[in-house]
């Protein structure tokens, strides 16, 4: 897709998905890197927030739009209901499960096809 300057962006979700970032990070550099120059840390932090924004304004140009958490979970459902609509089409589950499978013939590595070790009868007891 092509740059469009008509699409939306979500500015309100990119905002908020960095404030959440930034949030957690600032905890752990504050619990881990207690003994360090935190200015540092806490200022790179700052400086993703706009370059956050700004690259995900960019992608919603493009097109680009993340499916939120509520509409995956949506369409894990519709795929589980679909599923479960499918395997009782026909009111009953062991019409479409069809006849048991019979067994294998045995092989030798099943130890069905005469390979099997001889009882020790040299055993001393």
């Amino acid at each position: 897709m092509g740059w469009d300057r008509n699409r939306p962006v979500p500015w309100q979700r990119l905002v908020r998905e960095w404030v959440v970032y930034a949030l957690i990070m600032s905890a752990l550099f504050l619990l881990f890197f207690r003994d360090s120059n935190l200015i540092g840390a806490l200022a790179g932090i700052l400086v993703s927030g706009p370059l956050y924004v700004a690259l995900g304004a960019g992608l919603a140009k493009f097109g680009y739009r993340r499916k939120s958490l509520k509409e995956l979970r949506a369409e894990s459902r519709d795929a589980a209901d679909a599923k479960a609509a499918s395997d009782t089409s026909d009111g009953s589950d062991t019409a479409a499960a069809g006849p048991p499978r019979q067994r294998p013939a045995p092989t030798s590595r099943t130890s069905g096809g005469g390979n099997r070790p001889k009882s020790s009868s040299k055993r001393k007891r």
